[in-house]
């Protein structure tokens, strides 16, 4: 997949949780393709860090807001705020809160704490700007950064298995409502696409040891960010036009190599002196 160089010109884009990770690589290559930028999140110093990066990459300004996403009415003010500057073309939910634990010894503050920044967050964000496009008769497209828990669930991770399925919930329900007004709302769902910041919640040392990142991947190897990033622009953008109400599943084959049981990743380690011995 390649886009042209100026798929995105015009178009006005929203990163949540844009400072960091997969949401600084989309962003990068939303910007590659010509888009303005705005990224929002929790902690100033890191969405400044990321405007000044992309500022001097690319030469244009980088809108930014402090905005705890959980939070409502915090939303409804930096959609207005940035409204009055640029109304927006798209919206890229990819806010997230995840960690590893054993559901059973889960608090009630524990399982909020995903379920607002991942579900509650998405929904505001979108029903924020699906509003205004309304109102204005614009057109526009959401894209939900999902995972591969909002399809098939996910052991340890029950919050945000929760919150994404809910999410991917979102995407549907309101791809067949509001596809009359020109709005698509699409999701991904990547595989393993190692960040700093999740694999030091999700797989810590002694995991990766017992289960290094990408053993049960099909093609042998992790996800890069850039390949993610590809993906979400091709979704938001005109070549997409007809695509709605998907989530597209970007994992390197890991979910299919999981469904086929638990001792594929061991058998393709195997060399032909195995295979021998078990033909004997």
């Amino acid at each position: 997949m390649s886009l042209a160089p100026n798929s995105l010109a015009g178009k006005a884009a929203l990163i949540t949780g844009g400072g960091s990770g997969l949401g600084l690589a989309i962003g990068r290559r939303f910007m590659a393709l010509g888009a303005d930028l705005a990224i929002c999140g929790r902690r100033e110093a890191v969405l400044q860090e990321a405007a000044a990066q992309l500022e001097a990459e690319f030469g244009r300004p980088v809108r930014w807001q402090v905005c705890d996403v959980r939070d409502a009415e915090a939303v409804e003010r930096m959609l207005d705020a940035l409204w009055a500057v640029q109304p927006l073309d798209i919206l890229v939910n990819n806010a997230a809160g995840n960690f590893l634990a054993r559901s059973e010894t889960l608090s009630p503050r524990a399982v909020a704490a995903v379920l607002d920044i991942v579900a509650k967050g998405a929904a505001y964000c979108t029903l924020g700007i699906g509003r205004r496009w309304i109102e204005a008769g614009r057109r526009g497209v959401v894209l939900g950064i999902l995972t591969q828990s909002a399809l098939t669930g996910m052991a340890y991770r029950l919050p945000s298995a929760m919150a994404k399925a809910a999410s991917l919930a979102m995407i549907r329900s309101l791809a067949s409502e509001w596809g009359p007004y020109g709005i698509r709302l699409v999701g991904v769902a990547p595989g393993v696409f190692p960040t700093p910041g999740a694999t030091s919640r999700l797989s810590p040392g002694k995991l990766q040891a017992a289960a290094p990142l990408g053993a049960d991947v099909p093609l042998g190897r992790n996800g890069d960010p850039a390949e993610l990033a590809e993906l979400c622009a091709f979704l938001v953008s005109d070549a997409a036009s007809y695509i709605t109400g998907e989530a597209i599943l970007i994992d390197g084959g890991r979910m299919l190599g999981n469904a086929n049981g638990p001792d594929v990743a061991a058998l393709r380690t195997w060399d032909a002196a195995d295979w021998a011995a078990l033909r004997g």
